[in-house]
């Protein structure tokens, strides 16, 4: 009887498998004239001011969408053969250290996330402080139709777009969005001259949060097996199913190929997987995307975050990494803001620490690839209820387990991932800043909230859920900050 590659297991599969990913993709560039971080949402300073260069190059080639002749099951083992192929023309913007003796050989290359209808890069904007200090390369790839209509200027009500640097885009739909972001691997590992100014990546780290989370649940039950192009992956914010594998013809988005929910990450992996988990990720999947932690998979839940939060908006995109990120962050949980960009919530957002703890992910995620060093297992959110899930909370209302940081340690504010409103307004969680007199009850003193808060600090670098860098910061803010006082 033949047996076709999908239907074998991962654990079976050598490096010879890397040859039956699709061709490489045509790399042109750099693209001369404007700047692609216009049409990339996720920081707006001046790279040149922590020593990195931004470059944006075209990828093209054809692509092959997939299909399955069976339905696909929630525990993530699907074998699927291609089903169609497609031209395309799509970008890749590029962000390097411009001193190649400080590159650590890692590549983060970024599904750029297209939920607010343009391309976003949200793992940079949460990380890049990471990335820098470690000599990461970050890649974000258009993988998706949305992204490439919205900067060739075919979604003006979101975006202008620039129809002439873009011309040259053309995408067939988000079924070959798949191959598409395999090929994009590819071309850095066989163009690392042109796309990486001579930088020579030794590991590539699949990344996507939110609707790009869910394309990357897709990507490594379905595609991985067959292309075996990324050497980890970063799971951040899923929900309990996957995307669509295949999908009719753009701009509709109706499943042709839909994926079951919950859809787990597949077991019998040969890279690591890191799932990173908001209290409205858990929430929101009902306990469903849950599975335990191998020696090929983990998954850490972080209590007091929210899928995303007022460092995510407002924050990040200006955060140069000397501290001040911190500081700004402390000062908006004792004032936190109704405001977004996707308009007045009727509470306060959510103030917590989701950024800090995943620049230990990044960081851990790339020790498991590059050097087979498991990141600290995490321990679960804990719950009272399901549908809707419950968290059991503490005295001041933050909610217990989970990966711990200082600010529900050392609370000034009861933090939470889910209970705003309008409906997208749920996403950024809420911040509830404590009464004077509730303060005053847990810190006789301003010594006191900074011991207490250095405390906490500390234990998430013993433990493994904070970078000491990032300590650092946050025990300067606390100092430096009024309470107690």
């Amino acid at each position: 009887m033949a047996v076709t590659l999908a239907a074998l297991p991962v654990a079976l599969l050598g490096a010879e498998a890397a040859s039956a990913a699709g061709p490489v993709p045509a790399v042109t560039g750099p693209v001369a004239g404007g700047t692609p971080a216009e049409f990339v949402f996720s920081t707006n300073f001046d790279l040149a001011k922590i020593g990195y260069k931004e470059s944006e190059f075209f990828l093209s080639g054809t692509a092959t969408s997939y299909t399955s002749g069976s339905p696909l099951t929630s525990d993530g083992k699907w074998a699927v053969a291609p089903s169609g192929t497609a031209p395309y023309t799509t970008r890749a913007v590029v962000r390097r250290p411009v001193d190649p003796k400080k590159f650590n050989g890692t590549v983060i290359v970024e599904w750029l996330n297209v939920s607010g209808g343009v391309d976003a890069g949200p793992d940079w904007t949460l990380t890049h402080n990471e990335l820098v200090r470690e000599g990461f390369a970050w890649v974000g790839v258009s993988a998706q139709w949305t992204g490439v209509q919205t900067a060739k200027g075919n979604n003006p009500a979101l975006l202008p777009g620039n129809p002439v640097r873009y011309a040259p885009l053309s995408h067939p739909g988000d079924s070959y969005s798949y191959d598409i972001y395999s090929q994009a691997g590819q071309a850095l590992r066989a163009d690392s001259a042109l796309m990486l100014g001579g930088l020579k990546p030794r590991e590539l780290i699949a990344a996507g949060e939110s609707q790009s989370a869910a394309r990357l649940v897709t990507y490594i039950d379905a595609v991985h097996p067959l292309a075996r192009v990324y050497d980890g992956f970063l799971v951040h914010s899923r929900s309990a199913s996957g995307a669509a594998l295949a999908q009719v013809a753009p701009p509709a988005l109706t499943p042709t190929v839909p994926v079951p929910s919950p859809a787990l990450i597949r077991d019998d992996l040969n890279v690591p997987v890191f799932v990173f988990q908001t209290e409205t990720d858990v929430a929101g999947s009902n306990l469903a995307a849950r599975q335990p932690d191998t020696k090929r998979f983990r998954a850490w839940e972080v209590a007091g975050t929210a899928h995303f939060d007022h460092y995510g908006l407002q924050i990040g995109p200006a955060d140069l990494g000397d501290g001040q990120g911190a500081i700004l962050n402390l000062t908006a949980m004792q004032n936190p803001p109704t405001d977004t960009s996707a308009g007045a919530c009727t509470l306060p957002i959510n103030t917590g620490g989701a950024h800090w703890v995943l620049d230990a992910a990044v960081f851990w995620l790339n020790q498991w690839v590059a050097k087979g060093v498991e990141p600290s297992r995490g321990p679960l959110l804990q719950t009272t209820g399901v549908s809707p899930v419950v968290f059991a909370k503490d005295a001041n209302g933050n909610a217990l387990g989970g990966v711990r940081s200082p600010q529900v340690d050392a609370p000034i504010a009861t933090l939470a991932g889910v209970g705003n409103t309008p409906v997208l307004c749920g996403l950024f969680g809420t911040t509830v800043p404590f009464s004077a007199s509730t303060l005053a009850g847990l810190y006789k003193n301003h010594g006191q909230f900074v011991a207490q808060w250095s405390k906490a600090t500390t234990v998430g670098v013993v433990r493994g859920f904070l970078r000491p860098a990032d300590a650092v910061e946050l025990v300067n803010a606390a100092a430096r900050s009024q309470i107690g006082k």
